[in-house]
């Protein structure tokens, strides 16, 4: 296993090449959108390629990596077990490769004021973008952990196009289906969504933002849905 990034020299920033557990993680990202299925959707079959392309030119380009501070959440406790259930799944490569880099995981809200209780049940990390550790303004790779019984409230991201692949743990968005691994669901810029997580089992979900660079480094993340209706949803 490489070295955690907190324990890299900053006289000499390391870049891709020169920690290869982030290398293989970033090529499990690619081989999802370049080889899995697009169900017949030209939209997503469009965002595939727009992930995957943007992503060979970053990989070819040996960004630098910019080492953050590993940080932990209430619901990281439910990591270990998200990664045993994503390495029996469709995505197994994946969860491998997030295991050798999860000591160096850097786990955040995204909002100023997160709700109590979700703060307890929610969080993401950032592997690929403007925050690092590999850095990139042209597109957002990361990882969001859900614990069981989770309902992450109304949202959406104005000028990003979204698209969770399913790690671990079934959900569904919007009460519409029931989401197993290994699935892909595309979330236009400016749609509202909510995602539900099962009883028992975490979720975890890789996702890739797209959109214009300054939406990317500042997206401006807000919760749709009232106070009163997070109340009345249990978050």
């Amino acid at each position: 296993m490489t070295l955690p990034l907190s324990e890299t020299t900053p006289e000499s920033p390391p870049h891709l090449c020169d920690l290869p557990d982030w290398l293989y993680l970033l090529r499990e990202f690619d081989t999802l959108y370049r080889h899995g299925s697009a169900g017949g959707s030209r939209l997503i079959r469009s965002h595939r390629k727009r992930v995957r392309d943007t992503l060979s030119q970053l990989i070819d380009a040996n960004p630098e990596i910019t080492p953050r501070r590993p940080e932990a959440k209430p619901v990281t406790a439910h990591l270990p077990r998200a990664l045993d259930l994503g390495e029996r799944g469709a995505v197994a490569g994946l969860a491998r490769a997030l295991g050798r880099v999860a000591p160096a995981l850097t786990w955040e809200y995204g909002y100023e004021k997160a709700p109590k209780a979700l703060a307890r049940k929610y969080a993401y990390c950032e592997v690929l973008g403007p925050r690092g550790p590999v850095r990139s303004e042209r597109l957002i790779l990361g990882f969001v952990l859900f614990a069981p019984k989770t309902t992450y409230p109304q949202h959406s991201h104005s000028e990003i196009e979204e698209s969770y692949i399913s790690v671990s743990g079934p959900w569904s968005e919007k009460d519409t289906a029931v989401h197993a691994p290994g699935s892909l669901i595309l979330n236009r810029p400016d749609h509202e969504h909510r995602i539900t997580t099962a009883d028992i089992d975490p979720c975890l979900l890789a996702y890739a933002w797209v959109g214009p660079e300054e939406r990317l480094t500042a997206p401006g993340m807000k919760l749709s849905s009232t106070r009163k209706a997070r109340v009345a949803q249990g978050i």
